[in-house]
């Protein structure tokens, strides 16, 4: 009776041990697949996203084959270029700057975090921080006042090019984005940012 009772006893702990393990097993993946946590370290995206704030950023549409919507943050590396701000294609004559249409072919080993303003096929200039896009100018409530320098207007469109993203921060005076290193290739994306978990009175969709 009693070596009964240890073999149940011993079964027990093997099979909880097991549960445990796969248990974590399944949260890992789910953590590796599905969502992840992003900490927001600069001012690009204010005012939709503080410094310091922390986003969950979902991962499953993007590994299914889904494309960014214009409108969608996104998690992603950039092109290479953006290391140094240079961009593979910039050709522009005094007093008629173009935002950079053609990226380095290689990604960055950074992560940004920026809002998709145009995808591929679309026709794109920058007028006072604002998209122009496929000559209608975008309505953009979120972003702050830009200014009139030379990061706010590039008055030479671009077409954005296939397999690729165009981003921009929020803060568009004070973002280092598509406009100076290129699109975002698309099997460059990590995932779309959908909520906000920290601090607390920012918890929410985005």
């Amino acid at each position: 009776m009693r070596a009964t009772m240890n073999r149940w006893r011993r079964n027990s702990i093997v099979s909880t041990v097991l549960m445990v393990a796969v248990v974590l097993g399944l949260v890992f993946a789910v953590q590796a697949l599905a969502v992840k946590p992003y900490l927001i370290p600069s001012e690009s995206m204010l005012p939709t996203l503080q410094v310091h704030q922390r986003v969950v950023v979902e991962r499953v549409s993007h590994h299914l084959g889904g494309t960014p919507a214009v409108g969608d943050i996104i998690v992603f590396h950039p092109a290479a270029g953006a290391d140094a701000e240079t961009c593979a294609s910039r050709d522009q004559g005094p007093g008629t700057p173009t935002p950079c249409a053609v990226p380095d072919g290689r990604p960055s080993g950074e992560t940004f975090i920026k809002r998709v303003v145009g995808v591929p096929g679309d026709r794109l200039r920058i007028e006072g921080g604002h998209v122009v896009r496929n000559g209608r100018r975008a309505a953009e409530p979120f972003t702050l006042p830009c200014g009139d320098g030379s990061d706010c207007t590039f008055p030479r469109a671009i077409t954005v090019p296939p397999g690729t993203v165009y981003v921009m921060g929020d803060n568009r005076g004070d973002s280092e984005d598509s406009r100076y290193w290129g699109p975002v290739r698309t099997d460059w994306i990590i995932g779309r940012a959908v909520g906000s978990y920290w601090p607390p009175k920012r918890v929410g969709g985005l």
